[in-house]
């Protein structure tokens, strides 16, 4: 990491050894599926829980990093040559120090296995409080380099629309509460009808996450969603893509 700027020289190492799961993001107006989101895993598929309680504030940076070139090097390998599909990767924005120097990693191995930068798209949940400074600066950043970049969890995190009113990413996660029953809750529907509104307004694609039930898709899609992700389309898949059927 000689390379890297001091920030990203502190810290140590990750206890444990991990992997990735592969969970489609279905585009239901193409008809086809439009990414894979990189989901950490065990070495045996153990579930998140099991290294994400590993994570703390001297590993998070080498943690963050892995995950990175774990998701590119398995992308690489499974995702079917010469076809658009996205690879979303969650990053850490406390973990990433100066971003043109956290990127390095990053891009030396999207360059080493020959993955095209402007097939990942890197997502953020805002499950701590965050420097917005700070994130913008990740950002643009990001922007700059080609990345596509989307907020995770819309709607459950601590910037939310003042964050939105002063970047706008690609892609906007609607937090899976959001979506959960809507087909049985009118003031869902109210809400999220609006929040797809001002996203179209805004020039952001809405992607509606934790999609479970027919009955979800079909309001969902009523309201003029057309990018999904969940247990309806297909569960993560272990060190490879899962399926999708077109009349799920």
């Amino acid at each position: 990491m000689s390379n890297g700027c001091a920030g990203c020289q502190r810290g140590e190492g990750f206890p444990i050894a991990f992997s990735m799961a592969f969970q489609p993001i279905v585009d239901t107006r193409a008809g086809r599926v439009f990414g894979h989101e990189a989901l950490v895993r065990g070495v045996h598929g153990e579930g998140a829980g099991s290294v994400l309680g590993r994570v703390d504030q001297d590993n998070r940076y080498y943690f963050d990093q892995q995950c990175r070139i774990k998701a590119i090097e398995l992308a690489a390998r499974l995702f079917p040559a010469g076809e658009d599909i996205k690879l979303s990767i969650n990053f850490m924005p406390n973990a990433v120090y100066e971003p043109r120097a956290c990127i390095r990693q990053t891009l030396e191995t999207a360059e080493r296995v020959g993955f095209p930068l402007k097939k990942i798209i890197f997502e953020f949940t805002e499950n701590e409080p965050l420097d917005t400074g700070h994130l913008l600066k990740i950002l643009t950043t990001y922007k700059q380099i080609g990345f596509a970049t989307a907020i995770d969890d819309f709607g459950a995190g601590y910037a939310g629309l003042n964050l939105l009113a002063k970047f706008q990413p690609d892609i906007v996660k609607l937090d899976m509460e959001l979506v959960r029953g809507i087909d049985a809750d009118p003031a869902r529907r109210v809400i999220v009808k609006n929040i797809l509104a001002m996203l179209d307004d805004l020039g952001v694609t809405a992607l509606c996450e934790g999609v479970e039930t027919a009955g979800e898709f079909a309001v969902l899609s009523d309201l003029g969603a057309h990018l999904f992700q969940g247990y309806h389309f297909a569960k993560p898949s272990f060190e490879a893509l899962g399926a999708w059927c077109a009349t799920a």
